[in-house]
């Protein structure tokens, strides 16, 4: 008897339906064809057991198992359970009227206890798409899979369950999400505020920026200055992630297996911070299962690289492509996968391997040549995809113990916020801009547009310190931010000045 399952498999953050097929027939043989890897094959010692210890065998027959289409490569353990329910269907230990109805998708436990898997949400999405009445999922995976609308999500938490709801013998609870409710519960104050930093006005202005219109920075300073800590309260700041934003940012997670325990959906805006012994591949993603990397789990939020000059350059020159194309492109022999990848990169770093290059009281003990080589670790073209370039000065003692408290990150968020609202409605129907740092190069000169003297202004400042192409479009672009922020239409001299001050590396007192 030949009966179908169904189930889907995960490319990039996409999910592709699969058709589970299986055959029993005359024999004693058991065939699983349609390009699976070994964790699916390994999956007949997984049912075989699970069914035996609730009750159930695999029969004593020729059992051909397809996994359609054939030229798609089949990987990891979430096709268990509809590969078992396909076999006991063909094998008329269970009824048929329904299966046809549901897509399934489960890991099985040798007791038949049903495991998470991983990408619950882009498989909901195609259960939709392709007109599924609902979806059966380990019970761990439900909340995740029930974001979506317009289909019906059941939990299960073993085979038994399973196996009852398809004979009408008993029923299974079905998953519902408010998503609104789910963005008020978690959205909340930061651990970290703004109000704790004493001082560093001026950096606390270009961070303001940065969040207003998702711009990159680079913070360079002697060690103690702050660097680390103000980078740490960036998120503090962000607006909060609007719905499209959310889903987008959860589909990512939800195929890297990292949101077990944290809730159905992505409600803050991510903070990635990885250390800088990391690989290209953990950095942007790939391997020989292609999942995303460091700069896709940022996805719509903050990617901190601190002690940047420590990483090893060939990692940092993959972030160049990620960082102009937002998007991540892995390539391999017979898959190749596509991540998102808009993030606010953040880097920290000292002036010189000592660190104290420029300091206004230590003395530095690095010759010319050993400051240049440092900074010489990061590329031209790296630093010219970094908007905002700021210099961070140790704060006077004085002003750590008589300056009153600072701004709360309460106050600047508003300011961001309002200032983001303008770019949402600049940007509306554009697909995929939501800030300035986005924009391309039609909007930059419908949207930046600027007088004679600003014109001069920015000729005069390309000249002098040597700006490219590049460097010119991310100057344009802060300082339509400021002016955003300053509730202007039209971009200034002065907001215009201002961007170009956020240039430090180009200036040749960093020996450049």
């Amino acid at each position: 008897m030949l009966v179908k399952t169904y189930g889907c498999a995960i490319i990039g953050i996409q999910a592709l339906l699969i058709t589970i097929e299986v055959n029993i027939d005359q024999g004693i043989q058991f065939f699983m064809v349609g390009l699976p890897d070994n964790a699916v094959r390994e999956s007949h010692q997984r049912i075989e057991s699970a069914l035996k210890n609730n009750g159930f065998k695999i029969p004593g027959k020729k059992i051909v198992i397809n996994l359609a289409p054939a030229d798609i490569r089949k990987e990891g353990s979430s096709y268990d359970l509809p590969i078992a329910m396909a076999i006991l269907a063909a094998s008329e230990m269970i009824r048929t009227d329904k299966l046809e109805k549901y897509m399934i998708m489960g890991e099985l436990s040798l007791d038949g206890s049903l495991l998470p898997v991983k990408g619950a949400l882009p498989i909901s999405l195609e259960a939709r798409r392709s007109g599924f009445k609902g979806l059966i999922l380990p019970a761990g995976n439900a909340k995740e899979a029930a974001v979506v609308d317009d289909i019906e999500v059941y939990g299960a938490g073993n085979i038994t369950e399973v196996i009852k709801f398809f004979n009408g013998e008993g029923t299974l609870g079905r998953s519902r999400v408010d998503i609104r409710a789910e963005f008020e519960n978690e959205r909340g104050n930061a651990a970290l505020d703004f109000a704790d930093v004493r001082g560093q006005e001026n950096i606390k202005r270009a961070l303001e920026i940065a969040a207003a219109g998702g711009h990159n920075v680079l913070l360079i300073g002697p060690p103690g200055a702050g660097k680390t800590m103000m980078a740490r309260r960036l998120p503090s700041i962000l607006p909060p992630l609007i719905l499209q934003e959310a889903l987008e940012t959860t589909k990512i997670h939800s195929v890297a297996g990292r949101l077990n325990g944290s809730g159905p959906l992505v409600t803050a805006r991510p903070f990635r911070s990885p250390h800088h012994t990391i690989s290209q591949v953990a950095l942007v993603g790939g391997g020989s299962i292609p999942r995303p990397g460091e700069v896709s789990l940022a996805h719509h939020g903050v990617l901190f690289l601190d002690e940047l000059p420590e990483f090893s350059r060939q990692s940092l020159e993959v972030l160049r492509q990620p960082m102009e194309d937002r998007v991540v492109t892995v390539s391999r022999a017979r898959v190749s996968a596509t991540y998102p990848a808009s993030f606010m990169l953040v880097a920290a770093m000292n002036p010189c391997p000592c660190g104290y290059y420029n300091h206004p009281q230590t003395p530095c003990q690095c010759n010319p040549g050993i400051i240049q080589k440092y900074l010489h670790k990061i590329s031209g073209p790296l630093f010219d995809r970094i908007d905002i370039q700021v210099e961070v000065v140790p704060v006077p003692y004085r002003d750590l113990r008589d300056q009153p408290s600072a701004e709360s990150s309460n106050d600047m968020r508003t300011r961001v916020v309002h200032a983001r609202k303008r770019q949402e409605s600049r940007f509306k129907g554009s697909r995929g801009v939501y800030s300035n740092s986005q924009m391309n190069p039609r909007q930059l000169r419908q949207f930046c547009r600027i007088d004679e003297a600003s014109q001069m202004l920015l000729k005069n400042a390309m000249d002098k310190l040597g700006l490219s192409a590049r460097a010119y479009e991310r100057i344009l672009k802060v300082a339509r931010t400021i002016a955003d922020l300053n509730n202007t239409e039209e971009i200034t001299a002065s907001d215009l000045a201002e961007a170009i001050t956020y240039r430090s590396l180009d200036r040749e007192n960093w020996g450049r």
